[in-house]
């Protein structure tokens, strides 16, 4: 037997409103307005004509139109240069086009990277010259 894998997704129309609450495994395009909330554990594509006013719950999200509320994303959110986001956002991975408004609190939910390579911070490190020798011109001792 063979299997057959369907990829569909769910797209609200330009020209649409939805009020309410919307829960889907599939990914969406929003194109239309949504006065609510989106959970899914799909990508969710907010086109330059879509709105969002509520929560959005997703693995990724790409951001062209207008966004307000709060995103939560574990995956990667991609805000395009026409993308107009107002909010609090929690996201594994941000990207950020030039132009791209972004008015937000973020923060970053990711592995955290050692960010002095090891050294003991507050350490001082000092350098010295062999004795007898003196500083070059226009250098102080």
């Amino acid at each position: 037997m063979a299997t057959e894998t369907i990829s569909q997704q769910n797209t609200i129309a330009k020209g649409t409103t939805v009020t309410g609450d919307i829960i889907s495994d599939g990914d969406f395009r929003i194109e239309g307005t949504l006065q609510g909330n989106i959970k899914t554990s799909g990508k969710v594509v907010i086109g330059k004509s879509g709105i969002i006013n509520g929560t959005l719950k997703s693995t990724n999200a790409d951001v062209e139109g207008k966004f307000s509320g709060k995103l939560l994303i574990s995956g990667l959110l991609s805000l395009k240069s026409s993308a107009h986001v107002e909010g609090e956002a929690e996201v594994g991975k941000l990207a950020v086009e030039i132009d791209a408004t972004f008015n937000a609190t973020c923060v970053m939910k990711g592995a955290l990277k050692e960010l002095n390579n090891g050294s003991r911070t507050g350490q001082q490190s000092t350098i010295q010259r062999p004795t007898g020798q003196q500083p070059e011109k226009g250098q102080s001792a």
